[in-house]
């Protein structure tokens, strides 16, 4: 049995001569049927309702549907000012590696000694064959003026001390708003002997449980929610789906 307690928010001749030109037209089909087209990309969205800009500080959504009959191999993001100066913002993904289809969807960390300004943002896609696809957009990147955080309204949760069993339900729900705009959203359960700090609970942490990882919100300043996980479920409820095993194994004691 598991003991939860309390809940901290915190993509030839005439004859063989035509046979041979007739061969020659077949291999020459063949081959051109067995060229695997380069990947698409399309959809693109950057930054928060895809406004095109990130904050300093702080990280940006990507997302983009894509389609690689060569498989994908490893997508890469690329930023750097305009004007050429200053340090690229880099990033390599392989979680999607050996799909055909796929919906990425990432956040990159825009570091706090980023220089304001013009931007432009390359996304690269290789497939399993060597072929590749970049596409290229501007984006700003602004500095975080907001200094007032969300407000969190908590409708249902368990109970202190409350008990659970293997295959029961966790759930909470409630409403979230804030006074500019919304950017990602995390509800997770903690293992309480691991003494994870608080601002070390994010959706990348390996000893977290994650119940609700998102960034899709009903508008831009508020969101109701329910997040759920049963006890002793496979898989997490991460943007990406991980295994809960190793570090963030189910286990029996006190959780918040």
């Amino acid at each position: 049995m598991y003991n939860y307690l309390n809940f901290k928010m915190k993509k030839t001749r005439r004859v063989l001569f035509a046979a041979i030109i007739t061969a020659g037209l077949f291999f020459t089909s063949c081959e051109k049927e067995d060229v695997v087209p380069k990947p698409v990309i399309g959809e693109l969205e950057l930054g928060i309702g895809n406004s095109r800009i990130a904050y300093i500080g702080s990280d940006m959504h990507m997302e983009a549907e894509i389609i690689a009959d060569g498989r994908i191999d490893v997508i890469t993001v690329e930023i750097h000012k305009e004007d050429g100066s200053g340090d690229e913002i880099e990033a390599e993904y392989t979680d999607y590696t050996g799909q055909k289809n796929a919906t990425f969807h990432k956040h990159i960390d825009i570091p706090a000694t980023a220089v304001a300004g013009e931007y432009h943002f390359h996304l690269t896609v290789i497939d399993q064959e060597g072929n590749s696809t970049s596409v290229e957009e501007e984006i700003t990147l602004e500095e975080l003026a907001d200094e007032e955080a969300p407000i969190l309204n908590i409708s249902s949760a368990p109970t202190n001390g409350q008990t659970y069993a293997n295959g029961e339900e966790i759930s909470i729900s409630g409403k979230v708003t804030d006074n500019t705009s919304l950017a990602g959203m995390l509800v997770a359960l903690v293992y309480e002997s691991d003494n994870i700090a608080d601002t070390e609970v994010t959706g990348g942490n390996k000893k977290v449980i994650v119940m609700l990882h998102t960034h899709t919100f009903d508008s831009e300043n508020s969101h109701s929610f329910t997040a759920s996980i049963k006890v002793g479920a496979v898989n997490d409820n991460n943007m990406t789906p991980a295994p809960i095993q190793g570090d963030n194994a189910w286990k029996s004691g006190n959780y918040y």
